[in-house]
């Protein structure tokens, strides 16, 4: 799936850290949108991780985003987010194997790396701020 709720969370978190006029915390987003604290923290921690947002420490501390809205993909949050590649089926020739034994020999694998390529392709384009722009 190239979607999970990390993904998800990771999105609704940066609309509400850059609408913020002071760094905000795991615990202020996770209770703003109603996200468990936990994983929460975890996905912010790989974003602030791969440079997507920066930690601030301190009583006044949380997270920012680092750098203009226009420079960051959505495929890096994804990737930040999710810990790995997106991939849109288990079975393209982004992954290490088939699920079914027939890497290589499968009919429809052409069709499966094209519409992954498509797909990164349009995550890599897309950015934060034509994302918020929508």
């Amino acid at each position: 799936m190239l979607l999970t709720r990390a993904s998800e969370y990771a999105l609704l978190s940066l609309d509400k850290i850059r609408k913020a006029d002071r760094p905000l915390g795991s615990e202020h987003l996770a209770k703003e949108l109603c996200i468990p604290k936990s994983f929460l923290a975890k996905i912010l921690h790989n974003l602030a991780k791969q440079g997507i947002l920066e930690s601030h420490r301190g009583a006044q501390g949380g997270f920012t985003i680092k750098s203009d809205l226009g420079s960051i993909s959505i495929y890096d949050i994804i990737l930040a987010a999710e810990g790995k590649t997106p991939a849109v089926f288990d079975c393209t020739l982004y992954s290490d194997s088939c699920p079914h034994g027939t890497i290589g020999t499968c009919s429809i694998s052409p069709f499966l790396v094209s519409f992954q390529k498509r797909i990164d392709g349009f995550l890599h384009e897309l950015t934060l701020d034509q994302l918020f722009a929508q």
